[in-house]
């Protein structure tokens, strides 16, 4: 049976209103009504439905709970038309103040108009009465859904600034410092593009996050992609997406890494490693701010920040030409140089006790004393893993550790009879010598290898592969990967 109270008409089965307390915060309700027998029931329907629900008869009563007893409902339920003026020039007057609250507008004298102009300003939903309760449930619980989404977002952007901002770039070397202002400075202004130049383990991808979390675009999506760890082909997939079809194995359509970013950030580490055409590919695409997948012949737009990090020299790849200078300009829109640990070891007096703490916790170990000698040792080596080698290694001995002191015995840090034997088999033309620290990563091993073995053999492959074991194809795709020169 359906009872009508005035407008709007409420069912005598329960309401299939989700409950809005399933969620941790408490879930406010306003509603802006003027006739009171209806404002009666909805208040009292939605209050049982497990709401906080204030009810206001005017906009002056509303703009009160909101202005004055900062109220920051989830959700808006408003007759459109009250007794001091109409419910859209309060929520054009409210714009960008509640970005985090849903509007539903009621009326029982609606135009085209004013429903184009509710859904300008952002309304969630414009309802004319009379309405029924059950259909006003099911757009109230949407409605929830669409809100509470939205502040799950915003409270991870939150999270994501307190963990990411720029203090979280530890030391206080000069160096560190100018890098830390630096960061106050660009997480203020809405850069398009950025290069982040350092040593591998310098912390590159904490940079990026503390741009992306600091910035306005924290609350849009963080993509990541590592240009070095995948082939040409399935780097240009990754990066444009691609239809059904379009190549052999496209079964169905693939939203690509830049698509994904839309709204927030893209960061491409190691781009320096990124083939040519694809360099020119992605060049446009920053340019015009639109691209194609691959197989679709319909332009996507975006709105992407990049920032671009390598270990690499970017700038004497430009010269060599193995990166491309128009590319390498439109993305140095900013540069940011991480230094190397070797140059800022007065840093390890915060660092080292930072990664003891965490390494406490995740591991329950009690280590709280560091013998001088293993300060001695920790100055005296030049990390050339940087901070990512630092952090191995203090996490290696806080695992190992069987007290409160921080023992020297798991460093393992090469000592001067290790260099000289580096030094040696560096002079030996039969051998190489690959450090075992975590200083190098597979793909720089490989590299180091390749890179060394063309040299001795004066940039012939045929040769070079011959001493490698391998194909001379197989030489030549690494050596394309690597951007390595052949005669």
């Amino acid at each position: 049976m359906i009872v009508w109270h005035g407008l709007c008409a409420t069912s005598a089965r329960k309401p299939n209103c989700r409950n809005p307390k399933e969620n941790t915060m408490t879930n406010t309700l306003l509603l802006i009504e003027d006739e009171a027998l209806l404002g009666k029931e909805l208040s009292r329907h939605y209050t049982k439905a497990g709401w906080e629900v204030n009810l206001a008869t005017t906009l002056q009563q509303a703009r009160a709970l909101l202005e004055q007893s900062h109220l920051d409902p989830l959700l808006i339920l408003s007759d459109m038309n009250l007794p001091d003026g109409n419910a859209l020039d309060l929520m054009e007057e409210l714009k960008g103040k509640l970005p985090h609250s849903e509007w539903l507008l009621l009326t029982g004298y609606g135009s085209v108009q004013e429903s184009v102009r509710a859904l300008r300003l952002g309304a969630y939903e414009f309802i004319e009465k009379p309405c029924e309760m059950d259909r006003l449930d099911l757009v109230i619980a949407s409605a929830t859904r669409s809100a509470l989404a939205q502040r799950r977002l915003f409270e991870q952007a939150e999270l994501g600034y307190k963990k990411f901002s720029p203090k979280a770039f530890i030391g206080s070397s000069p160096s560190s410092q100018q890098v830390r202002d630096m960061l106050n400075r660009l997480t203020r202004v809405p850069f398009s593009a950025i290069v982040i130049g350092g040593e591998t383990g310098t912390g590159k991808g904490l940079v990026a996050r503390i741009l992306h979390h600091g910035s306005k675009r924290g609350a849009g999506p963080l993509v990541e992609l590592n240009c070095a760890a995948l082939p040409r082909d399935l780097l240009e997939s990754e990066l444009f997406g691609h239809e059904a079809g379009a190549f052999t194995g496209a079964t169905s359509r693939h939203r690509g890494l830049i698509e994904q970013a839309d709204g927030g950030t893209l960061f491409l580490d190691e781009i320096g490693e990124m083939p040519p055409d694809l360099q020119a590919k992605l060049l446009k695409a920053i340019e015009d701010r639109k691209f194609r997948r691959l197989g679709s012949e319909r332009e996507i737009k975006v709105d992407v920040q990049i920032l671009a990090a390598s270990h690499r020299d970017l700038e004497l790849m430009v010269k060599e030409g193995t990166f491309r200078s128009d590319l390498y300009h439109r993305l140095c829109v900013f540069r940011l140089n991480l230094p190397p640990l070797r140059e800022v070891k007065e840093d390890l007096n915060e660092l080292v006790p930072l990664f003891v703490a965490e390494f406490n916790v995740k591991a329950g170990k009690q280590v709280k004393i560091i013998p001088e000698n293993v300060w001695s040792d920790l100055r005296a080596y030049d990390w050339p893993g940087n901070v990512r080698e630092l952090r191995n290694a203090v996490e290696r001995c806080v695992l190992f550790a069987e007290g409160p002191v921080f023992s020297a015995e798991w460093l393992q840090l090469p000592r001067r009879k290790v260099e000289r034997s580096h030094s040696e088999m560096i002079g030996d033309k039969n051998g190489l010598f690959i450090p075992l620290d975590g200083s190098m990563d597979l793909d720089d091993m490989d590299r180091y290898i390749i890179e060394t073995t063309l040299g001795r053999h004066l940039g012939n492959v045929t040769g070079a592969a011959r001493a490698l074991g391998t194909t001379r194809e197989t030489l030549r795709y690494r050596v394309r990967k690597y951007g390595l020169k052949e005669s």
